[in-house]
């Protein structure tokens, strides 16, 4: 599976679990540590928990393997590294402070249209 679609899948698990303020940015004409990011906010700790979980689950029986996690024992960040794909998953407050969005301004944003449920 290639990179975009790899994003494009973890988007619709996300949005599946129902997953806040989904978005894909497009990082591979500006770094080296991979093609996209996704992120996502959960309502609480345990949330985005949840949302972590799911998306291992679901990948691992497809056989992808992330090549690390971090921030699971707090759940307010939780960072997973698919190598060309490193989702985040965010408490709202987590998310605003660091701001990944401004960060990476520059970067062109994913079309989620028909990846994720029009509220």
């Amino acid at each position: 599976m290639d990179s975009k679609a790899l994003a494009e899948k973890i988007i619709r698990i996300l949005d599946s679990k129902k997953g806040i303020d989904i978005a894909g940015i497009d990082i591979h004409d500006l770094t080296t540590i991979g093609d996209y990011f996704v992120l996502a906010t959960g309502t609480s700790s345990p949330h985005v928990k949840a949302l972590a979980e799911e998306v291992e689950d679901t990948l691992a029986k497809e056989g992808l393997e992330p090549r690390r996690v971090e921030g699971a024992q707090s759940a307010t960040w939780i960072l997973i590294d698919y190598q060309d794909v490193i989702l985040h998953i965010f408490t709202k407050e987590t998310r605003e402070f660091y701001s990944m969005e401004r960060l990476w301004a520059d970067a062109p944003r994913m079309d989620l249209a028909g990846l994720v449920t029009e509220e």
